[in-house]
C-alpha cells in the first residue's frame, strides 16, 4: 500500500479520535468510509474491520467517563444487552445483502446523523426524570434497532443512543454520553463476532488504525475544555453530509435499481 494512502488513513484515524474526544460521538461513523474508500478494502470487510476499532476506542472513552461518574452501569447493561442481540442479528442479516446495499444504508444513516448533530443539543443540567414502565419497552426497541444498524453498517450509533437515553430514560446529557460509549463498546463486540467466519480481517491495519484513533480520543478529551464543541459539531456534521453524498453517488446503482 502506498505511503501516501497510509498517511491519509492515519490522518483520518487521528481526526476520528479527536472528534470523539471533543464532541463525545459521531466520529466513528467515518471508520467504514476510510477502510472502504481510502484503504480500498471490500465493503463487507471494511464494515467488519470497523467494529473492533469502534469498540476499542469507545471502551477507552468509557474509562474517563467512569472515573468522572458519568456512566450509568444499570442502564448501560440493560440497553447494551438488547443492542448486542440486535448487532449480532444485523451481522447475520448482512450476509443476505450486497456490500453496495450496506454502503448505501451507511450513507443514509450518515445523513440522519449529520442532521441530528445540527440540532441544538440538550443542556447538561437537565434533571433526572422517573423512568416509566413503558419506557423500558421503548428503550428496548431503540436498543435493538441501534444494534441492528451496528451489525449492518459498522457504526456505533451514539447519535441515536444519547438522545434516547436523555429523552426516554431521563439520563442527564453528561451521563448519557458516557453510558452511550459503554453500549457502543458492547454492541460493537457482538457485531464483530457476528462477522467472524464471513469477513476478512486485516489485523495490522485494524491495530494501527485503533492505536491512532485511541491517541486522538485521549488528546481530544483534554482539548475539550478549550474548544467550542458546538461549532465543531456543526462543521463535522456538514463534512458528514459531504461524505454521505459521495457514498450514495458511488453506490447510485442500488438506488437506481430500486426503481
Amino acid at each position: 500500500m502506498a505511503p501516501a494512502t497510509l498517511a491519509l488513513a492515519a490522518l483520518f484515524a487521528a481526526a476520528i479520535g479527536l472528534t470523539l474526544g471533543l464532541i463525545g460521538g459521531g466520529g466513528s461513523i467515518l471508520t467504514v468510509p476510510v477502510f472502504a474508500y481510502v484503504l480500498g478494502y471490500p465493503a463487507k470487510d471494511a464494515i467488519a474491520m470497523a467494529l473492533p476499532v469502534v469498540g476499542v476506542t469507545s471502551l477507552v472513552g468509557v474509562v474517563g467517563h467512569w472515573r468522572a461518574g458519568n456512566v450509568n452501569a444499570r442502564v448501560a447493561m440493560a440497553f447494551g444487552l438488547v443492542a448486542m442481540l440486535g448487532s449480532f442479528g444485523g451481522a447475520q442479516l448482512a450476509r443476505m445483502l450486497s456490500g453496495a446495499v450496506q454502503l448505501t444504508l451507511l450513507g443514509a444513516v450518515m445523513i440522519v446523523a449529520a442532521l441530528s448533530m445540527l440540532r441544538v443539543a440538550p443542556r447538561g443540567d437537565e434533571p433526572h426524570e422517573t423512568v416509566k414502565p413503558q419506557s423500558f419497552i421503548l428503550i428496548g426497541a431503540v436498543g435493538l434497532g441501534v444494534g441492528m444498524l451496528t451489525g449492518l453498517v459498522g457504526i456505533g450509533g451514539g447519535f441515536i443512543i444519547v438522545p434516547a437515553l436523555v429523552l426516554i430514560v431521563g439520563v442527564p446529557i453528561r451521563n448519557a454520553i458516557g453510558t452511550s460509549l459503554a453500549v457502543i463498546a458492547m454492541n460493537s463486540l457482538s457485531g464483530f463476532f457476528g462477522y467472524v467466519g464471513h469477513a476478512a480481517f486485516d489485523w495490522r491495519a485494524i491495530g494501527l488504525f485503533t492505536i491512532i484513533t485511541v491517541a486522538g480520543i485521549l488528546v481530544g478529551t483534554r482539548l475539550g475544555a478549550f474548544v467550542r464543541a458546538a461549532r465543531l459539531k456543526q462543521g463535522f456534521a456538514i463534512f458528514l453530509l459531504v461524505v454521505a453524498t459521495y457514498i450514495l453517488y458511488q453506490n447510485r446503482g442500488v438506488l437506481i435499481g430500486a426503481h
